[in-house]
């Protein structure tokens, strides 16, 4: 999975936010702001990855134990494709 193509993270006033460029443009109604971990993430799929490979990442970067990221990595997945932001490639499975 990795983030589909067409949006781009940029720093704006201290703030991570999300923005499309190109025909993305038109599709997207607001901002989307992250916090640092979610920016970390939003990073990470930029190539594609798998969950475990985001978890993995996670606990690289951060003080956190296994569960915690396990649920945030989760949570922020979920996030992605309710809002139609995270495409699933062929090439490694979600695990």
């Amino acid at each position: 999975m990795k983030i589909l193509s067409g949006y781009m993270l940029r720093e704006v006033g201290g703030e991570s936010i999300v923005v499309p460029v190109g025909s993305r443009a038109v599709d997207l109604r607001g901002i989307i702001k992250l916090n640092d971990t979610a920016a970390f993430l939003w990073e990470k799929l930029q190539d594609e990855c798998t969950r475990q490979e985001l978890v993995s990442a996670m606990l690289d970067e951060y003080d956190v134990d296994e569960e915690t990221a396990t649920n945030d990595v989760g949570r922020f997945i979920e996030s992605l494709e309710q809002n139609n932001l995270l495409e699933k490639s062929s090439g490694k499975t979600d695990n």
